[in-house]
Order: C-alpha cells, then structure tokens, then sequence
C-alpha cells in the first residue's frame, strides 16, 4: 500500500506566551520572555523561584466549572488547546466517519498538582478525604480520553510518556497511523502542569533548575556560556494531522506536512545525554530519512535547547553528526525555550507550532540571552533576534529523561 502524506490543518497552543496562536506567534518573533516570579505558591525557600507560568489561559466556555474542579490543570491546558485547534481546522466531525478520528496527546508528567494536593489531604484529614477522582484526576492517558469524549472520537486513542520528548512522540506516532492508513485524522500534541511546590522541587533537587533569580527573563540561555539550568514551565498544544487526500476533499487549509519522523534511544543515563551524540544524530537522520530529505533540504532546526550544560552541547554534537559540518554551521538553529522556558511533555508540541508558523511566515524565531559564546556550541543559534529566511524544511528536537530521542521533520506545502 502506498504510504498516505500528513498535513497539519489545525493548531491550539496555551503556553507562557500566550493561550491563541497570533499573540504566541509575536511574541516568540519578537524575543519576548515569558519567564516570571512564580506566583502561584510561596517558592521562597526553593533553589529556583522563576517559571514560565500561563496567565492568560481562560477556559470559560469550553470547561464548565464542574468538569475543571474533576480535572488537573494539565487536561484543563490540553483541552482548551485541542478545541483551538479542532476551530482552527474548521472541523464538523457531523461530517466525519469519527471511528476514523483519533487523538494521542501525552504529558510527561500528567496530574502532578492533584498527586500533591491528595497526598496533602491524607496526611491533614486521612484516608476517608481522598477524592474519588483523584485516580483519574492522576493519569496521563485521562487527557486523550476526555478530547476524544469532546467529540465522539472512536478511533486510535491512548497517551505516550517518554518525559521532554512526549509530544514529539505522540505527533510521530500520529503521523505513522495516518500513513499507514489507520486513521484519516488525528489530533496530537502534549500538555503539562508541573509548577507546584512537588514538581519545582524535585527539579531544584536534581539541580537541573536555573537560580538566576534576580533575572528571571534573562534566566534561560541556550547555547550560552553562562547556562546554568532549565526554566520550567507549562502549557499545552494539540495539531490537527490529516490525510493529504482528506484534506484536499474537504477544502481544508493546509500549514505544512509532517513529513518524517525518528525515535531512538541513548541507552545511556536515566538523566544525562550520551555526551557523544550518536542517539540523538540518529533519530535526526531517520527523520530526514522518512521525509526524504538530505541534510542540505533541511534550513532550520528547533532544537531541544534547554539552557543546561550538558544538553546543549550534546545536542550541538549530534547535529555535526546528523549533518556533516557543512551544513550544521549552515542550518539556523534555535530555542524557543529561551523565552518559554521547559514545557517538559509539552515542549514539543509547543515546538512543533513554532515550526509550523516559520514555515508558513518565513521568520526563524530567536534565541534570546545569547551573550557570551561557548566553544561547544558554535552554531548559528540565531542570537537574539529573529531572522527572515525562505525555510523549506526544519528538524524538531526533543530528548528526554532516559535516553529517549524524537525528531519531526516538518516541509513546507
């Protein structure tokens, strides 16, 4: 059977940045940081007390009262984003066969909020105050379910984890179903909410956190000889991926193709990337690979980026190797978690529309608070300020805790 082409003719974000994609979109281009004080609970005695929280996420309308109090704010995020991009695709699934719609949204770390709260419930009040949907509340595989309940969705639905390469996982796999054929639609993406009192600070004890406190928009710095650590953050974002040929029938606008994808694993460290680049390389090449591209089709990367030591020129290794010298000092490469901070589950989803819109306007967004050059990772990072560039293809990076690798590879249409 010949393999079918995916499109993405939908997006919905809810990030640091904003919760619609025109006010995500300028603000990303316009090296804008969405890095602040935590608010949202006295971090006063962590290590790191900056994040990149969501302020202007407003689920009125889409979320009942009800339904928001029986849900973590990591579905609260994910639902919202996927009804955005359900809108943006101008979608009536009354017209659609929806056993052939599904939905693979992950998150890394799924209800860690409500984990925390209950446990606080049990040690203050005991076991008979436990909340009957604290189990459901919990899981990650519950945000896929209750998207799909939205809309009827009957067609492949379940949650991947793989920690920071999460969502890039899920867009793969939604992208191998619609080529295979298993499905005509799928919506796919990630959603996280990680900045509770539980989740800072098991991060400050890994020390994996930035503690430029006093700077907090200038605290992540990817590529820069003076990172210090990641800024966490949270948010969602869920695509619209469909069959080329379904979309064409539909008169549907099309952003770009998801065209290939890569996963493999370091083998390596539960924490750290394998120094030598070799996995990571890899899942970039079988992304280039799938799509059909060589390294000189590809003009930008969006890479992974987290402002940590180690990441960073790792990540910069494997794409000489992915490459080849040439092209790698060539390719624009740049983070967008210089200004959003680390979505964690949801980084890549996030990502992969930023990867979507620089194909669509021809800008390679920043990455801000490049100051003092490091020798270990001499790419064009894109410092600063964003660039306007005819982009035909770019590479999404994700790599997370234990080794695990994905890369998308997004042309344009």
């Amino acid at each position: 059977m010949e393999r079918r082409r995916a499109v993405v003719t939908g997006m919905g974000v809810v990030s640091p940045l904003g919760c619609a994609l025109e006010p995500f979109w300028s603000r990303l281009t316009g090296g804008r940081s969405g890095i602040r004080p935590i608010e949202r609970f006295d971090a006063s005695t962590f290590a790191s007390r900056i994040a990149g929280e969501v302020v202007e996420f407003d689920p009125e309308g889409i979320i009942s009262p009800k339904d928001r109090r029986r849900m973590d704010p990591f579905c609260h995020y994910g639902i919202v984003a996927a009804r955005r991009a359900v809108e943006d695709a101008g979608l009536d699934f009354g017209a659609e066969d929806t056993d052939r719609v599904g939905v693979l949204v992950g998150s890394g770390i799924g209800g860690l909020q409500i984990l925390f709260q209950q446990t606080k419930v049990f040690y203050d009040r005991g076991a008979s105050r436990f909340s009957p949907f604290m189990i459901p509340q919990m899981i990650t595989n519950m945000l896929s379910g209750l998207i799909a309940i939205e809309y009827g969705l009957g067609g492949p639905n379940f949650s991947v984890v793989s920690a920071c390469a999460t969502a890039t996982h899920s867009l793969g796999e939604a992208l191998r179903m619609i080529q295979h054929g298993e499905a005509d639609l799928m919506l796919a993406g990630g959603a996280e909410a990680p900045i509770c009192e539980l989740g800072v600070g098991g991060f400050c004890a890994m020390r994996a956190l930035s503690t430029r406190n006093d700077d907090p928009a200038g605290a992540s710095r990817p590529f820069d000889a003076g990172r210090d650590g990641f800024v966490i953050a949270e948010g969602a974002a869920v695509l619209v991926l469909e069959d080329l040929e379904h979309a064409r029938r539909r008169g549907a606008r099309i952003y770009a193709e998801l065209a290939g994808y890569g996963r493999t694993c370091d083998a390596f460290h539960m924490t750290a990337p394998d120094e030598t680049g070799r996995g990571a390389a890899r899942g970039m090449r079988l992304a280039m690979e799938d799509a059909g591209l060589g390294p000189d089709g590809i003009d930008h990367i969006n890479a992974h980026g987290t402002s940590t030591a180690l990441n960073d020129a790792c990540e910069t290794k494997a794409i000489k190797i992915a490459l080849g010298e040439s092209d790698a000092r060539r390719v624009m490469v740049s983070s967008n978690k210089s200004m959003l901070g680390h979505l964690l589950g949801a980084a890549g989803a996030v990502e992969s529309v930023a990867c979507v819109l620089t194909l669509v306007h021809g800008v390679v967004p920043p990455t801000i608070n490049y100051e003092t050059p490091d020798p270990a990772c001499d790419l064009d990072v894109v410092p600063n300020t964003a660039r306007e560039a005819r982009v035909r293809a770019c590479l999404n990076n994700s790599l997370g805790f234990g080794g695990h690798n994905a890369t998308l590879c997004f042309r344009a249409f």
